[in-house]
């Protein structure tokens, strides 16, 4: 079992971060000091759950933290500062900030670092996120010791049923797309003038083709816009939904 460190002094150590081509180094005394934030901390940059749930999640929960009086939110992971900077270009995820544990060394001190030798990734970070408020460890949520990657309890959901019980989600918007598309485009200004954040799915990438489009919506134009699981279509078809909410 790992060990839970709420009450305890977050560990001081410095990340080496290159911003606009310069080197800088961020310690956790300024990171932390005088501020409640969230931090979470997966074991790499690019692997599959940590792409596709863990990190999105919290970029898009971020406002509502926010309204909670979080002051940031750091994501780990013991990977250097270009591979991080890359993944959140990537990622798109401008709401939360990068941490590059390259060396370990933050990871280790909170007796959270694995081997993960066998599969060739080396040295690793345990999946877990926590709440700290000045430079104390608030709360904790780590993922039960046992083999695999569970990822059960450090999600963004987890923390925000934490942090906010009372906080009303937002809606889960997808909308599938073309490049040129002005119908798409004019979908998407409407979407964000209502305030919704959504996933682009465009055509033509990724070997998504119209016969992808089909199969799943049944349509044959762009765009197509789900909400909540349910679609709702067109565009014209959305600027009527909207106008009804």
């Amino acid at each position: 079992m790992f060990e839970n460190k709420e009450g305890q002094e977050i560990p001081f150590v410095k990340f080496k971060v290159q911003e606009d081509n310069e080197w800088e180094s961020w310690s956790t005394g300024s990171l932390f000091k005088g501020k409640r934030v969230i931090l979470f901390s997966l074991p790499g940059a690019f692997t599959p759950t940590c792409s596709s749930s863990h990190l999105p999640r919290y970029n898009e929960l971020a406002p509502l933290f926010q309204e909670a009086n979080i002051d940031a939110i750091y994501c780990v992971s013991v990977n250097d500062t270009y591979v991080m900077n890359a993944w959140k270009e990537g990622q798109d995820a401008n709401n939360i900030i990068f941490l590059p544990d390259g060396n370990g060394e933050f990871t280790e001190a909170m007796g959270l670092l694995i081997d993960k030798s066998l599969n060739g990734y080396g040295k690793r970070s345990w999946r877990y996120s926590m709440v700290v408020n000045d430079g104390i460890i608030e709360k904790m949520f780590i993922e039960d010791d046992v083999p695999g990657d569970p990822f059960k309890v450090s999600d963004a959901n987890t923390m925000l049923a934490y942090i906010a019980p009372d906080a009303k989600e937002p809606a889960k918007v997808t909308m599938f797309t073309k490049s040129g598309c002005s119908h798409c485009n004019r979908a998407k200004d409407e979407l964000e003038g209502y305030g919704y954040s959504f996933e682009e799915i465009e055509l033509g990438k990724n070997g998504l083709s119209y016969n992808t489009l089909t199969a799943v919506t049944g349509q044959f134009t762009t765009p197509q816009v789900f909400i909540d699981g349910q679609l709702i279509g067109s565009a014209d078809d959305l600027e009527e939904w909207l106008e009804q909410q």
